[in-house]
């Protein structure tokens, strides 16, 4: 097995660590550098030049591209460019993929060519769609969906009107089709529909899924494509998403060549398929606009160099408050690249701008706006959304750009971090932390408590992860207090603090509740699991003796519930208060649970063949991958070189891992685990579905076995989580589900419009 994965060709998925030949349709981040390799006719200045230049001289490259395959009907494309770039920079890449699979299929001339143009053509009709929709940062209201969804019926009327043939409607009109026939007013579905529009449908899912959003980032090609897989036979037609699979492994040099050559070659004059003639691209040039020249001029090679390495963040935005300019400073403020800011609309919602009281900015109080309107320069401070998922103060300098007449024609924002100015704010923060202390024991007080349960059960509740918590209290403390004092009463607190504290995770919160009742928010954590927690704590504490009470040891009762559907925090914490009351009805010293999950987890049984592993397993679980075993090994390989495991021993479709846990904190020692995995492909029937999206499919399931390498690392308390992560970070590579967590039912994969 292990000489299988060696030998398995794999994509390319920057995040596994694996890098072979790369498909120019398929990865659109490259945009730029394969237009450049397709005409082969950028200049040294041009390559010098930057991000910015780089840009000017693709518009001009993307024309000749356009003009070669359209003709007279590049003024569509040209006119969805001026629209919205984002959308014809999206086609143009649909039909580089396109006509790099039709070459691989062999297609015919004719369909390759209306294929092309279809593609170019197949999202015109968003020149109908208001602007402020399609430059909207965020996710679009029911009724400006609606809006967004007629550009389908816009595309169909400018290309009919346009006098495109009818064979090039059928082909962008299908191409919109579910395979297995259930999209709205379908007359058409599986191998009835058009060939180009079912291609056509695959490739524009694809670049959609790994192309950068502002409101997401790109999906990685392994991901869009097992999102693919999962769906064919539904939207998608299975046979060919196998097939744009074989793409990968074909010889992308040759690819590419072929591609050039065929993409700057006009199509014929004579039996040409798409009626529509050239226009002189000498007439074109004359048609570019004045604002394009002026900006072309400014933007010499000296003045890029000087704004891309800027410190500073530098904005360039047109009178719209469209951005031009995104420099390499603003991206290492918010993280977001230039390619994904650019073309947007600069307000304050698009970089969540606040104040300087923490208020949030509406669009109405867009400070570059006011500059813009006005005329006036505006300087203040605000802060933006980091990196980091923080916000950067930042102060900001909205400059209005005038020509020589004194219209005014944009502005320039420069941003300039301002975070190390802020030193106050931080011990101010600094002093919150241990006003948010107790003093005695040191542990989260009541006030910082009641603030981390709202946040625990928001946070849990929207990623659907389990949050238990354990109230406790100690047994007989009055006893103690009338006894031996107070100081001993207080001894025994802080004991039991310190207990506490050192046998929960770094992620959990340990709080006093209250004189000597204690609460403990377990995060990611289930009922039965956070029982066992509180009753280890339970046995460790009856066995501590305490000097200051003669030797003895003191006892504490426990409540344990679990985050339950509907549940507030109130409603919590008064299941696990009476969890506890029940606790000390019932006798004192013991652990109770409420609410769900309250059973102990299932055991399960080993099913590896090595006996010297029964009991000695961490965690074990049976995972399922909708892709073939093939593409599930090719995922298994990234995992491999990411955690730097050794292959130590195969058995046909069985493999064990040796792999180092990653640690938290520099200072714990590390773990090595043993990992066990076997392998088996199943072909599971989909018996919801009717007609073509019907029969079988490919599904690998893998069973998993991470333990310890040496025994006596099982006592350690951070070997569980360790394990936990491990697995975790296994079933991201695999794109994997619990065998129990596959859904019956597929859902449609969702695609931009």
């Amino acid at each position: 097995m292990a000489d299988f994965i060696e030998s398995t060709t794999l994509l390319n998925i920057p995040e596994l660590g694996y890098a072979p030949p790369e498909v120019p349709v398929l990865a659109p981040a490259r945009q730029v550098s394969e237009i450049s390799v397709l005409l082969n006719s950028l200049d040294e200045a041009a390559a010098e030049s930057g991000q910015s230049l780089a840009a000017t001289r693709k518009s001009s490259h993307e024309e000749k591209l356009i003009q070669a395959r359209l003709g007279m009907a590049s003024g569509l494309y040209t006119a969805l460019r001026a629209k919205h770039p984002q959308s014809a920079s999206h086609s143009l890449r649909v039909a580089l993929g396109c006509s790099s699979w039709a070459a691989i299929l062999q297609l015919d001339d004719e369909t390759r060519d209306l294929l092309e143009v279809a593609a170019l053509l197949h999202d015109v009709g968003k020149i109908g769609v208001p602007e402020k929709i399609l430059l909207k940062p965020g996710r679009l209201t029911p009724e400006e969906s609606v809006l967004m969804s007629r550009h389908a019926a816009h595309t169909m009327e400018v290309l009919a009107s346009s006098g495109a043939p009818q064979s090039l409607l059928e082909i962008v009109q299908y191409s919109r089709s579910w395979f297995n026939g259930e999209g709205r007013n379908q007359d058409r579905q599986g191998q009835d529909l058009p060939l180009a529009s079912r291609m056509l449908s695959i490739i524009d899912a694809f670049d959609s899924m790994t192309t950068d959003q502002l409101y997401r980032p790109a999906r990685s090609r392994e991901r869009a494509l097992a999102e693919l897989f999962e769906f064919a036979g539904n939207q998608f037609d299975p046979d060919l998403v196998r097939q744009l699979q074989a793409v990968f492994s074909h010889d992308q040099n040759l690819l590419t060549d072929k591609l050039a050559r065929r993409w700057l070659h006009r199509l014929p004059k004579e039996g040409n398929v798409l009626p529509w003639a050239m226009v002189p691209a000498e007439h074109t040039a004359q048609l570019a606009s004045t604002e394009q020249l002026m900006f072309d001029a400014t933007n010499s090679l000296f003045e890029k160099k000087l704004v891309d390495n800027m410190h500073d963040g530098v904005i360039f935005v047109d009178s719209q408050c469209m951005i031009l300019l995104w420099n390499t400073g603003v991206e290492r403020l918010t993280g977001v690249s230039s390619a994904a800011a650019c073309g947007r609309t600069l307000l304050p919602n698009l970089m969540d701008m606040c104040n300087n009281r923490e208020q949030r900015l509406t669009n109405e109080e867009c400070p570059v706006a006011h500059a813009i309107s006005t005329g006036v320069q505006w300087l203040g401070r605000v802060s933006i959304m980091g990196r980091q998922g923080h916000h950067v103060a930042v102060d900001l300098h909205a400059i209005p750009v005038r020509s020589v007449d004194g219209a005014i024609h944009g502005a320039t924002v420069l941003l300039h971090d301002v975070s190390s100015e802020t030193s106050l704010e931080e011990k101010c923060q600094a002093l919150h932390a241990q006003v948010a202390k107790d003093p005695m024991t040191q542990v989260a007080n009541r006030a910082e408590f009641d603030r981390m349960l709202n946040n625990f059960v928001a946070a849990h509740q929207e990623s659907n992860l389990p949050c238990s918590l354990i109230m406790s209290d100690l047994d007989h403390f009055k006893s103690i207090n009338d006894t031996h004092g107070h100081q001993a009463g207080d001894a025994a607190i802080i004991t039991f603090a310190s207990l506490l504290k050192t046998m929960c995770r770094s992620g959990d919160l340990v709080a006093r509740y209250g004189g000597e009742e204690f609460a403990i928010l377990c995060a990611d954590c289930t009922n039965a699991a956070a029982a066992r927690k509180a009753e280890s704590i339970r046995k460790a504490l009856s066995e501590v003796k305490q000097q200051v009470l003669g030797n003895a040891a003191i006892t504490a009762s426990f409540g344990v519930t679990e985050l339950q559907t509907g549940d507030t925090p109130e409603t919590m914490l008064r299941r696990a208060d009476r969890a506890l009351l029940q606790a000390k009805d019932q006798g004192r010293n013991q652990v109770v649970q409420l609410g769900d999950g309250m059973m102990e987890e299932k055991v399960k049984r080993s099913w590896w063949p090595f006996q010297s592993l029964r009991g000695s397993a961490l965690v074990e679980a049976n995972l399922v991958t909708m892709v073939p075993i093939e593409v599930a090994i090719q995922k298994l390989r990234g995992f491999i070189a990411d955690q730097d495991a050794k292959i130590v021993k195969t058995n046909e479709n069985e493999l064990q891992l040796v792999v180092t846990g990653a640690n938290r904190r520099a200072s714990d020692r590390p773990v090595t685990f043993q990992i066990h995995l076997k392998l088996s492909q199943q072909r599971s029937e989909r018996t919801n579905t009717q007609g073509f999206a019907a029969g079988a499919y490919a599904e690998t399931r893998v069973q998993v076995v991470i333990h310890p390498r040496r025994d006596r690392d099982r006592r350690r308390e951070a070997t569980m989580d360790k394990a936990r992560r491990l697995l975790g970070s296994l079933k991201s590579y695999l794109m994997a589900r619990e065998a129990d967590e596959v859904p019956t039912a597929a859902e449609p994969v969702a695609t931009a419009e």
